[in-house]
């Protein structure tokens, strides 16, 4: 089973999941896993200007907002991908950041950042050093309850926030951006803060590691 993504063009945050549950498969709609705080957190970290359900991922790209997940194979558990499901889904997904040109690459959790950028990745959540086709680097808690790392929703949303004052401290260094979510003229938006001398980083081998569980 397949979960389409949610894309726009130079999107404020492109948000980079695992890969999606079976349940989120089955509704059609991402971080549909019951109890799922996703949405919770991206209102309550002022993301989106309204409370949102899984239903509302379709309206994403309508706020300069994107969703996609470095794996496309919906499984129970994301223990179950293989190296073959990340080989293929870093190539895509270095793809798609290339084509619609995010200022903020988020990924959900550490997992999906490990398995794209390689065991060079920096551990814990927060503003990373690397640059993908431009766009700063950031990595917010997997909102899971599995995730033992950060149980609580407050243990959560403080990432989530940092997040929205981060994209936001881009948007007042580049006020002739586009407005979000719609076409951009080429060679036009913001880029953010220029990457340092050895900040991009090619993608290596995934990490055999595996997650505790998809979402």
């Amino acid at each position: 089973m397949r979960l389409a993504p949610r894309l726009c063009r130079q999107p404020r945050i492109l948000f980079v999941g695992i890969n999606p549950s079976l349940h989120s498969a089955r509704a059609g709609h991402h971080f549909a896993g019951p109890g799922n705080p996703f949405y919770r957190l991206l209102y309550a970290a002022g993301i989106v200007p309204e409370p949102m359900t899984f239903a509302d991922d379709v309206r994403l790209p309508r706020l300069g907002l994107a969703l996609t997940n470095i794996a496309e194979r919906a499984t129970r558990e994301a223990a179950e991908l293989t190296p073959r499901d990340y080989a293929r889904g870093r190539v895509r997904l270095a793809r798609t950041i290339a084509r619609i040109r995010p200022r903020v690459v988020a990924f959900v959790g550490r997992t999906a950042y490990r398995e794209f950028v390689g065991p060079s990745a920096s551990p814990g959540p927060g503003l990373k050093p690397e640059r993908i086709a431009g766009a700063a680097v950031f990595v917010v808690p997997n909102p899971s309850g599995r995730n033992a790392a950060f149980p609580g929703f407050a243990d959560k949303l403080q990432w989530f926030r940092r997040l929205q004052r981060w994209v936001e401290g881009l948007r007042r260094e580049s006020p002739a951006a586009p407005r979000p979510g719609r076409p951009a003229r080429p060679g036009t938006g913001p880029r953010g803060p220029r990457p340092r001398r050895g900040d991009r980083r090619r993608a290596s081998a995934p990490s055999r590691a595996a997650p505790r569980a998809g979402r």
